[in-house]
């Protein structure tokens, strides 16, 4: 959550490659107890502004703030592929410059996107939505993300679950959150991945009892970001 603030802090202020570093550093020191791994914490607490090569999954864990930035209405009308990617890529590399690193970031920030579009009930000219059939919307968002990505979505949690393990890398992370999210039936089901969110939304009372747990200063980062967001 303190990274996914950052990310969001770092767009407000312009979305340029020192905006991220800058915001990362910032509320890495303000609150060095957050769970990062050991190389991230590292480098928060040096004077070191280069990435480090990692493509550990914390590039996409902290960067659903840049699948906000994209229109969807924009993109029916235009045809257009999400221009978040930019984003999406600089939020990663200033760390996790490894390629799988921002690969996962990426494909985060695209499913994310596609269940804001496909779920909003969003559609190209001669289209008709699909927001009333949550299977075909998912089936359209794994079958992009695979084309797109080359992750295989076509496994399923039981034949993930026998084998895995805790893992901290994003190609052993992100393709089986979103085989989570696409046999998810609601965001409860599904509420540790940030992708379901956009397909779901999230009720009043879980939105007020998450945000009773932020103090001030990422309340305030939270209040600014959504004032961002109202432009979109």
């Amino acid at each position: 959550m303190v990274m996914t603030c950052a990310v969001a802090e770092a767009i407000i202020n312009g979305g340029l490659e020192d905006d991220f570093i800058d915001a990362m550093k910032k509320y890495g020191k303000m609150y060095p107890d957050a769970g990062y791994g050991a190389r991230f914490s590292s480098w928060i607490n040096s004077d070191n502004r280069k990435p480090y090569n990692s493509f550990g999954n914390g590039s996409a864990m902290r960067v659903s703030p840049c699948a906000w930035l994209m229109d969807c209405g924009f993109c029916a009308r235009t045809g257009m592929t999400p221009s978040t990617r930019k984003l999406a890529r600089l939020s990663a590399e200033v760390t996790y410059n490894h390629p799988e690193g921002i690969k996962g970031a990426m494909a985060t920030t695209d499913a994310i996107f596609l269940c804001r579009y496909y779920f909003g009930g969003y559609c190209g000219d001669y289209e008709q939505p699909i927001n009333d059939n949550p299977t075909e919307c998912k089936r359209q968002i794994k079958d992009y993300i695979e084309q797109e990505y080359g992750y295989n979505l076509s496994q399923t949690l039981d034949e993930i679950r026998p084998n895995y393990r805790f893992n901290e890398t994003c190609q052993e992370t992100v393709p089986q959150a979103i085989i989570a999210f696409l046999e998810s039936r609601d965001f409860e089901d599904e509420i540790r991945n940030a992708i379901s969110l956009a397909a779901y939304g999230i009720s009043d009372l879980i939105k007020e009892k998450a945000f009773s747990y932020l103090d001030d200063p990422l309340k305030d980062v939270v209040i600014r970001w959504e004032n961002r967001i109202k432009a979109y």
